[in-house]
């Protein structure tokens, strides 16, 4: 599961529906993988407006990778700062979750990653 997905994931339990708290999902014990890719700013500056900025950096640091700065380049300033861009594309496209746990921070459910994959199945008590 690439890193970039989680900004796009929330929390599936019915209770966490209309809490801000069940986004972003927050990792646990994650082992990373890297896969070298080659660099496309045109995608990296596409997304930008798309990405919720606070998320993408709470997940950063608590991956344990370098910090983002404190607020969103514009989708131009890609094509100036070379090193911001090889940055986000190795956070964004090719560090990937290969086993762990996704957590909501509002009812601390975990999601389990196995081989890159979250399994998102609730049990009954929790649909």
């Amino acid at each position: 599961m690439k890193v970039l997905t989680l900004n796009f994931l929330t929390c599936a339990v019915k209770a966490c529906k209309s809490s801000s708290a069940s986004f972003p999902l927050h990792p646990k014990d994650a082992e990373l993988v890297s896969e070298d890719l080659p660099t496309n700013a045109k995608l990296l500056a596409n997304l930008l407006p798309r990405l919720d900025w606070e998320a993408l950096s709470t997940i950063s640091a608590e991956l344990g990778l370098p910090a983002l700065p404190p607020t969103a380049p514009a989708p131009e300033d890609l094509a100036t700062d070379e090193q911001l861009l090889k940055d986000l594309h190795v956070l964004l496209m090719e560090t990937q979750i290969s086993a762990g746990k996704l957590v909501c921070a509002n009812c601390g459910h975990e999601y389990v990653v196995r081989e890159g994959v979250a399994n998102f199945l609730l049990p009954d008590h929790l649909v």
